[in-house]
This record gives C-alpha cells, sequence and structure tokens, in this order.
C-alpha cells in the first residue's frame, strides 16, 4: 500500500462525507459544510490511497502565537498503518514556529496517542462547545 500525502483545501462532498462517516462522526452528514469548513481552515493535509481519501488533519490558526487541531481522522479500514502518525509530523512541523499547537480531543482514549507529540492536559483547561444544530 502507496500512500500519498497532499496539501490540499480542495475537496468533494462526497468524499468528505465517505471519510467522516467511516468514523461514524455527525458532521459527515453535512458535507457542504466540510467542503467550506476545509477551504477556509489555515492549513489542511489529506493522506490518499489511490483515488481515496482515507485521512485527514487540519488545522486553524493565527500565524504566529497559536494553532487549533481540528478534525484529524483516519478510515477504521486504514487505521493501524501509521498514517495517523504520519499526518501529526507534517501538521507539526507546518507549525513549528508557533508558540503553540492545542487540541482538544473528544475520546479520551486518543490521549495517549497525542502524549508521544508532547501535549499535555492541564488540570484547569477543558474544552466547552455550544452546539447549534
Amino acid at each position: 500500500m502507496k500512500i500519498e500525502y497532499k496539501n490540499t483545501k480542495i475537496f468533494t462532498e462526497k468524499e468528505l462525507q465517505r471519510l467522516f462517516l467511516s468514523v461514524k462522526w455527525e458532521s459527515g452528514n453535512y458535507p457542504d459544510k466540510l467542503v467550506r469548513a476545509m477551504q477556509n481552515s489555515t492549513y489542511v493535509i489529506s493522506a490518499w490511497d489511490g483515488n481515496k481519501r482515507i485521512g485527514l488533519i487540519r488545522a486553524l490558526g493565527d500565524g504566529e502565537t497559536v494553532a487549533f487541531l481540528h478534525y484529524f481522522l483516519v478510515d477504521p479500514v486504514y487505521q493501524g498503518h501509521h498514517i495517523g502518525d504520519e499526518l501529526m509530523k507534517r501538521i507539526l512541523r507546518y507549525f513549528e514556529n508557533l508558540l503553540y499547537v492545542k487540541i482538544m480531543p473528544s475520546d479520551p482514549k486518543t490521549i495517549t496517542f497525542y502524549e508521544r507529540y508532547g501535549f499535555q492536559q492541564y488540570d484547569n483547561y477543558s474544552a466547552m462547545v455550544l452546539r447549534n444544530m
């Protein structure tokens, strides 16, 4: 299996919907919003197996002090092949001159993955969410 990594914000609704629903994320039900979200992101890296998008990571940042990693996912069929590892390494290289790179894991099981890259948890800092749908 030869995986190709691309820095692009160009996506079709269908490919984003398939990828997001493969990990059972509700946002996959809004592919038109996902396409616009990717276009408005600071940086997006995606993983491809031929013509199939199998993973992506995106960030929102200010260019100087902080970037927030959001939407980091790999199709379950491809998990365990170090694709997430490569996506993380690439995005961290892109933001290596910022003061902070932050992520708010939605699944506690992923915390040890992020800790391998130097991310730390703080007792007095947690995400809060307002859902508008």
